[in-house]
């Protein structure tokens, strides 16, 4: 931000006027300096009618703004057939019809706001419901959030394997990422295999996988899987491109995934194609 003299105006204490200009220094020669505002023409400033200036940290993308819990509503689209019971802000989840292990983001209570009832009424309504269905209770809280600090004053503790890093990216930037030397994937010699149904697409290849679901235009990637025997051979980067482009087709702005924080070789995978940490959660259970 750099604040300079208007020439000719006065101020409203009667000495010169001054005027702030935000944007990007582009350059700093020949007596000017030029800033290019995020909207608009740059902006010439002869250095000598300069007041003052400071670093001002970008103000982070529309991504980023969204609340923990509207992002995590975006994980509703990939099962479809969970039953849902909104507690408040919260949500009460259950699989009716799991197969194999229980996946934890639709078996748990997305914690996150407002219940809407004293904290302990709130406790009790999630036990009564898990219990009536025969299941295990688990909660998922935003990490080191005050209703993760509530839950472990009751005794509640992190499950195994129990955070994960909610990560996203501007799917234009991620697919520009993704077609950049793409020539050396073994996949390439051969057509992926395409599964639509509904709002979710899977693509298969020999040794890897992946699918991906639409929810407005934000575009979840899960599921993503490449065998120990074939990794290291593109074939990860592969997958993600055949689904980040159907996402596209669809309409869809922002990638997003859910990465356990400890998957090393994924979590450097997706901040070598520019994925950021929107949140991180962890799943919770009750002592005992």
């Amino acid at each position: 931000m750099v604040r300079r003299i208007v020439p000719g105006e006065t101020g409203p204490t009667g000495g010169p006027a001054f005027t702030d200009v935000l944007g990007v220094c582009t350059s700093w020669s020949d007596g000017v300096c030029v800033v290019q505002p995020s909207s608009g023409t740059a902006v010439e400033i002869p250095i000598e009618l300069i007041v003052s200036g400071k670093p001002v940290p970008p103000r982070p993308s529309m991504r980023l703004r969204v609340s923990a819990r509207e992002a995590e509503s975006h994980s509703e689209a990939i099962w479809p057939g969970v039953e849902r019971v909104a507690l408040g802000d919260w949500e009460l989840r259950s699989d009716p019809h799991p197969v194999g292990r229980l996946i934890k983001r639709a078996n748990s209570v997305l914690a996150m706001g407002d219940p809407g009832v004293p904290f302990d009424e709130a406790l009790e309504g999630l036990r009564e419901f898990y219990a009536s269905r025969e299941r295990p209770v688990m909660a998922q809280v935003e990490a080191d959030s005050s209703i993760e600090s509530a839950l472990r004053d009751e005794g509640w503790t992190e499950l195994e394997r129990g955070e994960a890093h909610f990560q996203l990216i501007a799917l234009s930037r991620l697919r520009r990422t993704l077609n950049l030397g793409d020539s050396e994937s073994p996949g390439d010699s051969e057509s992926p295999r395409f599964e639509v149904a509904d709002a979710t697409v899977t693509v298969e290849l020999p040794h890897a996988g992946g699918r991906a679901t639409i929810d407005g235009d934000w575009l979840g990637l899960h599921g993503l899987h490449v065998d120990e025997t074939a990794r290291r051979q593109g074939l990860a980067r592969r997958v993600l491109r055949e689904l980040v482009d159907w996402g596209a087709e669809q309409g869809a702005l922002t990638a997003w995934l859910h990465v356990e924080t400890d998957n090393a070789a994924a979590l450097t995978l997706y901040a070598r194609l520019g994925f950021v940490t929107h949140h991180t959660c962890r799943y919770l259970a009750p002592g005992g």
